[in-house]
């Protein structure tokens, strides 16, 4: 794959997400809250969040396991596809069994089993679409798989837009038909990708093969840990809050911690969508010998400009951007953000080095560096929680993300053997040397509110990032939509 085909493979996918996501997020999710209420949606919301601690028995690392092996050998497609189902299938018998287990023994009873089994079933229903799309987005059908990930989403603002503000009903919304809306798009979703992925792979019969069950999940198991292992030291800060502070002020650090870990982990998803791309490209490259270097490169390049830009312009409009979002708590929020928002940068590299790892099979070091980060975590929370409460929190985080890219940065020039020198480290150190100075100017110059002055900064240092030769115009020049095999 060109360069030019890369980035606007990325570009596409990243602008039908901004498109659709925000809206889904600040449009329809907000208006069902205020439409069941709080005490209704806090209801759904603790029992989604119990789901999703599960989540890792329902996939077992075969999601990415798959991406990465379909990319490398296009013929297993065909063989692959119908055991892979079964599995799915069984990985979900297994997760309804654990769920309802876990659920009784804490004392769930009657609508709260009720409304898990329906939550628990889009928990499925999500898990086997992802694995269809790693199928697409493995065969390089990146434009396909764009718009794909966007669309249960698509079909969800127009289920609940209708039900919300549609008018097609005199009932008040209930918090079921949310869930139910949900179900509907997840499974009119998968009978599209389904379609897709048919008319790619010969499927005369689903298999049931038991041998090559075990050695799947033998297999995927390393994928499963590190994604498992990143996931604590990334989420386990709140959790710490709560446990290592008096009761009540336990709970309300880890409140303010959430409100600015929110905004962070919102930007870090644009991150993660290089990833999405990354994982199967870097593995039919690794696989077929190429040379990886020159999308390492591009790929570092835009992630340094859109983390630097994020996190220099919202560390100096901090105080504004908390109060937009969160005015009953905004002083509190502020404090953290300021420390919690670095963590951006590192998280980005961390996409970036970190897929590239998985896309070579060096998933033993991946679960090394994750287990360090972990112990990080957890020191520095026990240390600082205590004297700096949410603020301790924050700097952990920052601290625990810092240390695991610079390993995983470390590692991968290591077995990957790209030339350190090939990343635009004085075009980086010029590019900040410019913002930085700028963006701090700012307020006393720009008047026009804090959401046109956002903008207005983000467009200054994309231009900027021309013209320090942090980005290549040469890359973006000519960028078309070119058929997919």
């Amino acid at each position: 794959m060109k360069q030019k085909d890369f980035v606007f493979n990325l570009c596409l996918l990243i602008f039908l997400n901004l498109l659709v996501k925000p809206f889904w997020m600040l449009g329809v999710d907000v208006g069902v809250q205020n439409s069941v209420g709080a005490e209704n949606y806090g209801f759904y919301f603790s029992i989604l969040n119990f789901t999703l601690l599960f989540n890792m028995v329902l996939d077992m690392g075969t999601t990415n396991f798959n991406n990465r092996n379909i990319a490398q050998n296009n013929q297993l497609l065909d063989k692959h596809l119908s055991s892979y189902i079964i599995l799915r299938l069984l990985l979900g018998v297994v997760y309804f069994v654990v769920i309802f287990a876990v659920a009784l023994l804490i004392g769930y009873r009657g609508i709260q089993l009720k409304l898990l089994f329906w939550v628990g079933l889009n928990q499925f229903l999500n898990a086997f679409l992802l694995y269809l799309r790693s199928n697409i987005s493995a065969l390089l059908m990146f434009k396909t798989d764009s718009v794909l990930s966007v669309t249960d989403k698509l079909l969800m603002i127009l289920f609940c837009g209708l039900l919300l503000w549609g008018g097609i009903t005199d009932c008040p919304f209930r918090i079921e038909w949310f869930v139910w809306c949900q179900t509907v798009a997840y499974l009119v979703t998968i009978v599209l990708v389904l379609c897709i992925v048919l008319k790619k792979a010969k499927l005369r019969k689903l298999n049931w093969n038991l041998a090559f069950f075990l050695v799947i999940i033998k297999k995927s198991f390393p994928y499963a840990l590190v994604t498992f292992l990143m996931a604590c030291y990334y989420r386990i800060d709140s959790v710490m809050l709560e446990r290592l502070l008096p009761a009540g002020a336990g709970a309300a650090q880890s409140g303010i911690y959430a409100s600015a870990f929110r905004l962070m982990d919102t930007l870090a998803m644009i991150a993660y969508l290089f990833s999405v791309i990354l994982l199967p490209l870097f593995s039919k490259m690794l696989k077929q010998k190429e040379n990886v270097t020159p999308v390492v490169r591009t790929s570092f390049s835009l992630l340094f400009l859109f983390s630097v830009t994020a996190v220099v312009i919202l560390y100096v409009y901090r105080e504004p951007v908390i109060q937009l979002f969160y005015p009953d708590i905004a002083e509190n929020s502020v404090a953290v953000f300021r420390l919690i928002i670095f963590g951006l940068i590192p998280i980005s590299m961390i996409y970036l080095f970190g897929t590239l790892l998985t896309a070579n099979g060096s998933m033993k070091e991946l679960n090394i560096t994750a287990v360090v980060g972990i112990v990080i975590n957890v020191t520095v929370n026990l240390l600082l929680i205590p004297r700096m409460q949410a603020c301790g929190s924050a700097v952990a985080s920052f601290c625990t993300q810092l240390v695991v890219a610079v390993l995983q940065f470390v590692v991968a020039l290591k077995i990957v053997r790209f030339p350190l020198f090939s990343l635009p480290w004085l075009r980086c150190l010029l590019f900040v040397a410019v913002l930085v100075p700028v963006t701090a100017l700012a307020p006393r110059f720009l008047h026009f509110g804090v959401v046109w002055s956002l903008l207005l900064l983000g467009g200054f240092s994309l231009l900027l990032g021309f013209v320090t030769g942090l980005l290549d115009f040469n890359i973006f020049r000519g960028l078309k939509v070119r058929n997919e095999a």
